[in-house]
């Protein structure tokens, strides 16, 4: 769920050069964020470059490609309140939410692409992650209440409390970009020129969006889905008190 910036203000020409020669410049503009969780940064990337690609030879403008993003998402989130726990199910679940996220990853390199980005483009981008971020959680919820057979309803509290880190951690991390900007403190990586850490990036694996997309491939089996997403909670939920102690330290140190 990272920051992009989205422009309408600049006027569509269709492209001279050719669909490899855009890969090619998307390769060269992409964006370093310091160790990002490894799907988001080696799978999701790419294929947001390949699509960011595809819309710009369309003719397609950021806030369109956000748009698309979104009814993919949406439908993937609709289908998990809707339908029966199966495997075609799960399957439709997991590839609408991997396409959106890709999508979501598109739009930003599209506007980067077409020359850089606006503010109102980047706010209808992170409008649409948030909703995202809970609906699906509450979707999860609707679901396995409605459908699964559970041994326990406690199984319930586990999208509750998932919607509740997934929304903290977002907010946190916005609030943290924020504040830095606001005190003048570019992040670690834009201060240091660090290389983006492969090590870091596989640490937090379990706190990546993307993974927790796929991970819904196994919601035609409740039980093996279950235990696979409480892990994927338990993991977040230890990385957001551990993230928050040094975030609170870190804003400690901003000068005043």
């Amino acid at each position: 769920m990272s920051a992009v910036l989205e422009s309408e203000a600049h006027p569509q020409v269709r492209p001279a050069e050719s669909f490899g020669q855009t890969l090619a410049r998307l390769g060269g503009a992409q964006k370093g964020a310091l160790g990002a969780p490894a799907y988001s940064r080696f799978v999701n990337r790419k294929m947001g470059r390949f699509l960011a690609a595809v819309a710009f030879h369309a003719g397609l403008t950021p806030n369109a490609v956000t748009a698309i993003s979104a009814a993919f998402s949406a439908t993937g989130i609709a289908l998990l309140a809707l339908a029966a726990p199966s495997w075609p199910v799960g399957v439709a679940v997991a590839a609408c939410l991997v396409v959106g996220y890709a999508l979501d990853s598109a739009d930003g390199q599209l506007a980067r692409l077409r020359g850089g980005g606006s503010p109102a483009g980047e706010w209808l981008d992170h409008m649409v992650d948030a909703v995202k971020a809970s609906s699906l959680h509450l979707a999860v919820l609707i679901g396995l209440y409605r459908f699964a057979d559970l041994d326990s309803r406690a199984w319930l509290l586990v999208p509750v409390g998932y919607c509740v880190v997934d929304a903290v951690l977002y907010f946190g991390t916005m609030l943290n970009d924020a504040l830095r900007a606001q005190h003048g403190v570019a992040i670690r990586s834009q201060q240091r020129g660090e290389r983006p850490s492969i090590l870091r990036s596989l640490l937090v694996l379990p706190t990546d969006y993307g993974l927790l997309c796929c991970v819904f491939v196994l919601f035609g089996a409740p039980t093996l889905f279950l235990s696979v997403y409480t892990a994927l909670f338990v993991a977040m939920t230890v990385f957001l008190a551990l993230a928050s102690v040094k975030w609170f330290r870190e804003m400690g140190r901003l000068p005043r």
